[in-house]
Formats: C-alpha cells, sequence, structure tokens
C-alpha cells in the first residue's frame, strides 16, 4: 500500500526527528485517505507518530511553554507530524477523534514498546461513542453543506460524507469504536446492491485518477446521504456511562517513559 522507497523516507525522517529533538517515537503510522482506503494515485502520505520526551521534559518549570507537537512541512508529497505521548493520552481520555485513528491504522510504519497495543486494548474503555456520534455527525454534514449541494458536485467529497455517515451506523449498531479502513464499513450496506455498485464504481475511479473533477450528483448516494443526514437531525445517542479511565492512562503513561529511556 506504501512505495518502498516512499516507507524508506519516512522512516528516514522519523529518526531524524528524534535525533533533532531529542524524543523517542513509540508509534508511526499513515493516517487520511491511505488510511481509509480511498486514496488517488496523488494523494499526499499523511505519516503521524507520537513519541515520548526524556523524564526531565515533563518535571520542568514553566510547563505550559513547553511545545508538544512535532511539525515539519510537506516535502514530496509528505506530511509527517506527530504528538507527545502526555498530549495524545489526554486527547484519547477525550476520545479526541484524530488519535482513535491513528492507533487503529492498517498502516504502521514502526511501532516500539507497548504503547500501541495499550492504547487499542484500552479502546474499548476508554472510547466515548457518543462523542463519536457527535464527531462523525458533523463532519458528515459539514462536507455534505460545503461540496454537495450543488448541480455539479466534485465527486471525491462523497467519500468524506459517506466515511463518516457509515461510522455512526457503526457506533449505532456495534457500539464500539468505528474502524477506519472504509471497505469494513461498507459491510453496513451490503444490503443494499445499488446503492453499494455506486460507490464501487465511484471509488475505482478515485483510485485510478489524480483528479475526478465536477460532475452531475450520483442520484444512489445522494439519495442515501440526504436520507441519513435527515435522520441524523433527530437522533440522539443513548448516554454512555463511563468508569474512571485516567489511572490506566497514568498508568500507560509511566510505564512508556520508563521502557524509552533505560
Amino acid at each position: 500500500m506504501i512505495p518502498h522507497d516512499v516507507r524508506t523516507e519516512i522512516l528516514r525522517r522519523i529518526d531524524r526527528a528524534e535525533q533533532e529533538h531529542g524524543v523517542r517515537v513509540l508509534l508511526a503510522v499513515e493516517s487520511g485517505s491511505r488510511a481509509w482506503g480511498f486514496e488517488s494515485p496523488n494523494s499526499d502520505f499523511d505519516a503521524r507518530f507520537i513519541y515520548v520526551n526524556k523524564p526531565e521534559w515533563y518535571l520542568s518549570v514553566g510547563l505550559e511553554e513547553q511545545r508538544d507537537v512535532i511539525e515539519y512541512p510537506i516535502i514530496d508529497d509528505i506530511d509527517l507530524n506527530g504528538w507527545d505521548l502526555r498530549k495524545a493520552l489526554r486527547l484519547f481520555w477525550k476520545s479526541n477523534p484524530a488519535f482513535v485513528e491513528w492507533i487503529q491504522s492498517p498502516i504502521i510504519y514502526s511501532e516500539v514498546g507497548e504503547f500501541g497495543s495499550l492504547s487499542r486494548g484500552l479502546l474499548s474503555t476508554v472510547y466515548s461513542c457518543v462523542s463519536g456520534v457527535h464527531h462523525y455527525r458533523s463532519m458528515a454534514k459539514t462536507n455534505y453543506r460545503g461540496y454537495l449541494k450543488t448541480d455539479l458536485v466534485p465527486l471525491k467529497k462523497y467519500f468524506y460524507v459517506l466515511r463518516p455517515l457509515l461510522a455512526v451506523r457503526w457506533l449505532e449498531m456495534h457500539g464500539t469504536a468505528a474502524p477506519i479502513e472504509f471497505e469494513r464499513l461498507l459491510a453496513l450496506i451490503d444490503d443494499d446492491a445499488p446503492l453499494l455498485a455506486a460507490i464501487r464504481s465511484l471509488l475505482s475511479r478515485k483510485r485510478s485518477a489524480p483528479e475526478m473533477g465536477l460532475e452531475p450528483p450520483v442520484p444512489a448516494i445522494h439519495a442515501f446521504i440526504e436520507s441519513e443526514l435527515e435522520r441524523l437531525e433527530t437522533y440522539a445517542p443513548a448516554p454512555q456511562r463511563r468508569n474512571e479511565v485516567m489511572p490506566d492512562l497514568n498508568d500507560v503513561f509511566r510505564s512508556c517513559l520508563r521502557a524509552a529511556w533505560v
């Protein structure tokens, strides 16, 4: 899924980030359209990583002034940036959608120690389906209103509405964090042959063409989107009781910090 030369270059840049910033990278993955499974031939490579600073970094005076992200400009279609371990775990506690998708990515560049496995193991305990529904519903609505309410639509934007709508369906049906692979979400509509055929046809075109351009709406897909958005306007997810998870996240933080710098 990732060309060998690109993977090699991403790993080289991750090694350089460790040297430049004096950190240890615990997990590096691909995010975005390539991880979702509907990339175009010219899609960027969205490499994301979680890193841990040295113990003394977390014990410094003036901690609020310390930068907890590492970012690089996009070069040669590689978009590389990462989050500090503590920042990542705090966002995990809030069911941050980006973090939740990173730890589920099917494309892993590197994984050192237990951070990845520990985080995935806590996903069912930490993740709030209520937060997930609100996030994906808002994402679908925003992309629909921004791109698809015209006579000619950018066809690739269908996927940025379909994926969150199907993710909401997953949350409703399974009560667990939705997988990020679009193919797995499509199984939720395998009883609607015309819709599925229209989506697969569009998916095939997107994977083979650098640009899809503007075209009239696809009737089957458009009807599904409008029906789901209307349904979700009045949908209220059931309140979810979560156990206290901060002690578990603290354990992950301390364990990974110790292991990285032994």
